[in-house]
């Protein structure tokens, strides 16, 4: 491949990365919440779902969020657009690295003409 198709494909995995303000970095838990007295559903063995996003952090230290269930599906898209702009910033990087090495277009007919 030479710089002109690496900065090509470069490119169009730019244009295609989402939106930096929809992005999360975590897991997506579903668990189960029973309360220990009062509650009929939760005395009768079934709890209460709810969703939960986990984010770790450096020194083993885990947040946890609980999610309404409305936010669950956002949340949800949000971590695939993390995974994707993740995927895509290794792939840009992997063509950066390629550029480094790749012969530029134009010095490559110069060369061929003198």
């Amino acid at each position: 491949m030479n710089q002109e198709q690496i900065i090509r494909k470069r490119d169009s995995l730019l244009a295609r990365l989402p939106d930096a303000r929809d992005i999360l970095r975590g897991s997506l838990l579903d668990r189960t919440i029973r309360h220990s007295k009062g509650c009929r559903r939760c005395e009768g063995g079934g709890g209460h779902a709810v969703s939960v996003l986990a984010v770790g952090y450096p020194g083993g230290q885990m947040r946890q969020i609980s999610l309404r269930r409305e936010q669950a599906a956002h949340v949800k898209q949000c971590l695939e657009n993390y995974y994707a702009l993740k995927a895509a910033l290794e792939e840009i990087c992997e063509l950066n690295q390629q550029l480094l090495r790749a012969k530029p277009a134009a010095a490559g007919k110069q060369r061929r003409s003198k």
